[in-house]
């Protein structure tokens, strides 16, 4: 389904794990880690950080794309996104990182994240089908 080897999945949902350890999140107690595999074969990780303003609060996977981004450029593409949290709740990634991120996956991308009834792998396009875009001006 996904074209990426279940070794490397596992390698990143691992990654995604181990982000979740450095969330900040006093508030909520919500831990959310991401990582990213782009085409290269870079991983780059990010974790959620709130503040006490919720809605400054940043996402662990627009954390690891915005870092991913001002470590490396933006030409890259991502072929793989997982997310994990400590607390064994579902929690694909929110509307918001799934709009920012449609700028930046490749047409194949996958999304592992914590479903309702275990682990779900689903292509990016499924989770994301209609992303806001703005057509070039002539």
């Amino acid at each position: 389904m996904t074209g990426i080897d279940a070794t490397v999945l596992n390698r990143l949902r691992q990654a995604a794990v181990e982000a979740a350890g450095h969330a900040y999140a006093p508030y909520s107690k919500f831990y959310v880690g991401a990582a990213l595999l782009f085409e290269d074969g870079t991983v780059v990780t990010g974790c959620n950080v709130e503040n006490v303003s919720y809605g400054l609060t940043s996402c662990a996977e627009r954390n690891a794309l915005f870092r991913a981004i001002s470590e490396r450029g933006a030409g890259r593409r991502i072929r793989a996104i997982a997310v994990a949290n400590r607390n064994s709740a579902p929690s694909p990634p929110c509307g918001a990182c799934r709009q920012v991120m449609s700028e930046f996956v490749a047409p194949d991308a996958v999304v592992c994240f914590p479903g309702d009834s275990g682990e779900e792998t689903r292509p990016f396009a499924e989770i994301f089908p209609f992303g806001f875009t703005l057509e070039p001006q002539p």
